[in-house]
């Protein structure tokens, strides 16, 4: 039954689900250790295929990577089962991650590969670890907002003072983790409540992150509900540093979950679980080089220990974020439902 659960939730998301298009279970899987892997990446092919080269080239092992959302690969290996010539899952989101886990398709991991990471970043029964991280915030207007006038909980934003100011971007990914993340800690009816409240307080709505960044900067959105890492890649596009932007990032405390910090992550299917090759990426990811890219080119936060954060950053240790299980994170399927019931998408 969870198999199938968890399907309708990640075809929910995905849409229209094409095998063929995503490159199916045809062809010869390989054997262990042949240096070659099947990676199905749910991360955008812009942000991991420099790292995934630097893979193959420190390691001689040839990866053939499928791109798509994290959805779609989900539900790609949800269908294929123990068919898929997959090694490794390659996630956005750590709720993908625990579906794919709880239709029993991974391999439990090496201690030594999960110790690395704190404990509140990988699955509990070792089957996926977290490779970076990412801090949900509310950016702002500096010009517009002081810091006395920030939101202590992301449930202010109901509340009058907000109207027509917050900018957020219903059908994004994490937006959706983010309210899956508020059902699970308060509860389906409060969620609900948050969402009614945020329609009717005439939210600035956009297509994703980026757009909302870019108008905060601009002026013409005051805040907005975005993961934290937006307002560096800004900079970076711009050519200099956050500091020299209008958009600022407000951590909300206290563990609200306005603060939520989400997981990108990497499983083992079971037919890779004993693979050194498989378990090499794993190695590489959470190793120096791999978490140093992370940190410094796509400014999310390192997990492994011992690699800092990008200046200017706070570090992950001293975030107040929600204690949230990441894996119960994968009934998105009732999440999209619920934003749409609101009239937000």
């Amino acid at each position: 039954m969870q198999k199938r659960l968890s399907l309708v939730l990640v075809t929910a998301l995905a849409g229209v689900l094409s095998l063929s298009a995503c490159g199916g279970p045809e062809g010869d899987p390989g054997k262990p250790g042949d240096k070659r892997l099947t990676i199905y990446s749910g991360r955008s092919e812009a942000l991991v295929k420099p790292v995934l080269e630097k893979f193959e080239k420190s390691t001689g092992i040839d990866v053939d990577v499928r791109y798509g959302s994290t959805a779609q690969m989900a539900a790609q290996l949800l269908e294929e089962g123990q068919r898929s010539p997959a090694d490794a899952f390659f996630a956005q989101d750590a709720g993908a991650l625990g579906a794919v886990s709880k239709a029993g398709l991974l391999a439990a991991l090496p201690t030594e590969q999960l110790d690395r990471v704190p404990a509140a970043y990988r699955d509990a029964d070792g089957e996926w670890v977290g490779v970076s991280g990412r801090s949900r915030v509310l950016a702002y207007n500096a010009d517009q907002l002081s810091v006395a006038q920030l939101p202590k909980s992301v449930f202010e934003l109901t509340g009058p003072q907000w109207k027509g100011k917050v900018g957020v971007a219903p059908g994004n990914g994490s937006f959706q983790a983010f309210v899956t993340a508020l059902r699970v800690q308060h509860g389906d009816a409060k969620a609900r409540e948050f969402l009614t409240g945020l329609k009717a307080n005439q939210p600035q709505i956009r297509e994703n992150n980026v757009q909302i960044v870019s108008d905060i900067d601009a002026g013409t959105v005051t805040a907005g509900l975005v993961n934290h890492y937006y307002v560096y890649e800004l900079a970076k596009e711009r050519g200099g540093s956050p500091d020299a932007l209008k958009a600022k990032l407000h951590f909300f405390p206290d563990g609200d979950t306005g603060g939520l910090v989400n997981a990108a992550g990497i499983g083992l299917l079971k037919r890779a679980g004993t693979d050194p090759d498989a378990r090499a990426l794993v190695d590489y990811l959470l190793g120096t080089e791999a978490q140093t890219y992370f940190a410094t080119q796509t400014f999310e936060y390192p997990l492994a220990a011992g690699v800092p954060a990008a200046p200017g950053l706070p570090q992950l240790a001293t975030l107040d974020a929600p204690k949230i299980d990441l894996n119960d994170l994968d009934t998105l399927d009732v999440t999209v439902t619920m934003i749409k019931e609101a009239g937000l998408a």
